[in-house]
């Protein structure tokens, strides 16, 4: 039976601004994809990053382009080989996910072996870069939670980071400069790394500069995260990095991300699920990488004025899996 494809863009305004290094959000401008064949209709989204050259309207350029093979039944394995890893692969793979457990009357958990129903998991809440007084009120509401994620850049991020652990002193940190510092910065942070309990620093030099940190040996772990996309990227990974972060926009979709865990986890690396800003149907699918991680970084859904039906819910650090059915089959 013939499918049927139909792919828009869509935008969710977002509660409040959300700052990193290279700039504010103030909407979640995200790609939605369904497929249906018959009755059954399968649904995926993402959200295309400009650090990788993507747009929305780029991502339905590229999903279009390719509409006669995805309503003539290619497979999830045969989309590999007609897109790139990305965000508009990662819409298509995801709706193909939840229109063939839909049709076979399955769903994500018993496909993949995990825990049914799924429980709820800890995710790290985001202190948006600001300045020390401002992140150090956003910590304060954020106190109870069992993981922080702070946003920082080069301007003067160890007067961020003592705002944040002074009124936030339980949880684990995890330090995310996106890319915005140098080897020698990230050498000098060390003392206070430890000092300050921070668990783990995500991506603090620029995916080019990666090759400064073959043989550095930091006191906490280092993530990657822009420096890795795909299993095949993992060869190139310098060996200062001990965890990666993965995410199904870079990987382009469920399918590679679940191979690149498994790779990474063959080579000895943590795992880390992140995301993009963006709506439950995202996250949904992160779930099946996201369970069996060390970090969990999936409260893209909670910045948004209003999420979609069903989706997932944080409660105090925790984020609750969407009403059954939401995404990932029956």
């Amino acid at each position: 039976m013939r499918r049927n494809l139909t792919v828009r863009g869509e935008t969710f305004p977002l509660a409040t601004p959300f700052r990193i290094s290279r700039g504010v959000k103030t909407v979640a401008e995200v790609v939605t994809v369904t497929i249906s064949e018959g009755d059954m209709v399968g649904r995926g989204e993402c959200v295309p990053y400009p650090r990788y050259g993507e747009s929305v309207a780029g991502s339905v350029a590229e999903i279009e382009a390719v509409r006669e093979a995805i309503e003539t039944g290619v497979s999830r394995r045969g989309l590999l080989e007609i897109l790139p890893a990305g965000a508009a692969r990662n819409a298509v793979d995801c709706a193909l996910w939840d229109l063939e457990l839909r049709l076979a009357g399955s769903d994500i958990a018993t496909a993949l072996g995990m825990d049914r129903p799924l429980r709820p998991v800890a995710t790290a809440m985001t202190v948006g870069l600001d300045t020390p007084d401002n992140m150090a009120l956003a910590a304060r509401a954020l106190a109870d939670v069992p993981l922080i994620k702070v946003k920082v850049d080069r301007n003067d991020p160890v007067a961020q980071l003592r705002a944040v652990r002074a009124f936030a002193p339980a949880p684990r940190l995890i330090v995310d400069p996106n890319e915005s510092w140098t080897i020698a910065e990230v050498e000098a942070m060390q003392g206070l790394a430890a000092e300050l309990r921070i668990d783990l620093l995500e991506q603090p030099l620029p995916a080019y500069e990666d090759a400064e940190l073959n043989g550095f040996r930091s006191v906490i772990p280092i993530a990657a995260d822009e420096s890795i996309h795909v299993a095949a990227d993992l060869d190139g990974l310098p060996d200062g990095y001990s965890v990666v972060n993965i995410k199904l926009d870079k990987a382009g979709g469920l399918t590679a991300a679940l191979a690149l865990a498994e790779a990474a986890r063959a080579r000895g690396l943590g795992i880390m699920t992140g995301c993009m800003i963006c709506s439950s149907l995202s996250i949904a699918p992160a779930w099946a990488i996201a369970a069996d991680s060390v970090f969990v970084d999936l409260d893209g859904p909670l910045w948004l004025s209003a999420d979609r039906d069903g989706g997932v819910t944080g409660d105090h650090g925790y984020l609750l899996p969407a009403r059954p059915g939401f995404w990932g089959g029956v």
